[in-house]
C-alpha cells in the first residue's frame, strides 16, 4: 500500500515571538513544501530517506519497533541530532495513537523538501504535519508535545491561503483570509545565508521580561489589521518599519536594517525569529542589486514564494 501526504512552507509575516504569547498574526504558506511518501512492506523496519530540494538524500536511517516504542535498528549508539528528532516526533505520534505503526508491517518512507532546507520556510512543520496527516493525530497536539512552537506554521502547513492566526487557551484560531497586495511586485525576500534555530529564538524570548507588553500587543494588533487592507507600498512601509521598531524594544535586538543594511533606500523587516532565514525587503527588481552587490544571493519575488 503506498500514502502520500503534501504540507505547505510558511512565512510569519506580523506578531513575531509575540504569536507565542496569542497575539493575532498575519501568516502565509508558501508555494514550496514538502511530501511524505510511504510504502508499506514486509520487512518489518521503518528505513527512512530524506531527500532535498535536487532530490539528494541528506539523511536516511532504519528504524525498528520494539515493546511499542520506535527505536534505531542500531543501537550501540547514542542517536544523532536529526534522528533523535525523528524519533520524537514519531514516538510522540504513537503516543497519541497507539494504533500508529501497530500493524507489524514495515515501511520505505521518503520525506521531500521542495525548498532548501536551510531557509527557515518549514522544513520540521512541514515534516511535523505530515507525520500528522499518517498517523491520524491532530498536528497541533504533535507540535506541542514535541518541539513547541505557536502552531501558526501548522496552520500554513494546513491551509491554501494567507491566515490570521492567533490562540485561545492553547486552541488555535485560525481565520482564512483576502491578502494580495496590488504592490506585490514591490516586495522581495532575502536570504540572510544562514538558518536562525526556532528553538532558540523561543527559548531566548521567553526568558525576557515582558516589559510594556499590553502596549506592543494593542500596536501589533493593529498594524497586522491595517496591513490587511493596505493598498499602497508607501503605506506598506511605514507599517512594517513601525512593527520593527516596536519587536526590538520588545526583545532587545537591533533591527536586521540598522544592523545589516542602514543604507538601503527602502525598507526591511525580519521574519520569524530574528537573526537568520528571510527577510523581506520593499523596493523594484533592479533595487535588489544592492543585496547582490552584499553577497546575499537568494533573492525571491513574492509572486515566486506565496501560495496564491
Amino acid at each position: 500500500m503506498k500514502k502520500s501526504f503534501y504540507s505547505h512552507g510558511k512565512l510569519l509575516l506580523t506578531a513575531e515571538y509575540l504569536v507565542l504569547d496569542d497575539v493575532e498574526a498575519l501568516a502565509i504558506p508558501t508555494r514550496k513544501g514538502q511530501w511524505l511518501f510511504i510504502e508499506e512492506n514486509e520487512t518489518g523496519t521503518i528505513s527512512w530517506k530524506s531527500l532535498d530540494e535536487d532530490g539528494n538524500c541528506w539523511f536516511e536511517t532504519v528504524l525498528i519497533i520494539e515493546e511499542n516504542l520506535i527505536k534505531p535498528l542500531k543501537i550501540d549508539a547514542e542517536p544523532d541530532e536529526v534522528t533523535a528528532i525523528l524519533l520524537n516526533i514519531l514516538n510522540t505520534a504513537k503516543e497519541l495513537n497507539p494504533n500508529f505503526l501497530s500493524s507489524g508491517h514495515g515501511h520505505r518512507i521518503e520525506a521531500r523538501l521542495e525548498f532548501d532546507r536551510l531557509w527557515g520556510l518549514g522544513s520540521s512543520s512541514t515534516l511535523i504535519n505530515n507525520i500528522a496527516q499518517w498517523a491520524k493525530v491532530d498536528a497541533f497536539a504533535l507540535l506541542e508535545k514535541s518541539f513547541g512552537g505557536s502552531g501558526y506554521d501548522i496552520a500554513c502547513a494546513q491551509y491554501d491561503t494567507p491566515i490570521l492566526y492567533t490562540r485561545t487557551e492553547g486552541k488555535p484560531i485560525i481565520k482564512e483570509i483576502s491578502f494580495d497586495p496590488p504592490f506585490k511586485e514591490n516586495i522581495f525576500f532575502v536570504y540572510l545565508n544562514q538558518k536562525q534555530d526556532s528553538k532558540e529564538s523561543i527559548k531566548r524570548y521567553q526568558s525576557l521580561p515582558l516589559k510594556d507588553f499590553d502596549k506592543a500587543e494593542e500596536a501589533i494588533k493593529e498594524i497586522t489589521s491595517k496591513m490587511v487592507d493596505c493598498t499602497t507600498i508607501e503605506a506598506f512601509e511605514k507599517l512594517i518599519d513601525a512593527h520593527e521598531e516596536i519587536i526590538s524594544k520588545i526583545i532587545k535586538t537591533e533591527t536586521v536594517k540598522s544592523r545589516l543594511f542602514p543604507d538601503y533606500a527602502r525598507s526591511i523587516k525580519s521574519l520569524g525569529g530574528w537573526g537568520g532565514d528571510f527577510i523581506l525587503v520593499t523596493g523594484t527588481a533592479s533595487d535588489m542589486e544592492y543585496f547582490n552587490k552584499k553577497r546575499y544571493k537568494t533573492i525571491v519575488s513574492y509572486q515566486e514564494m506565496v501560495l496564491s
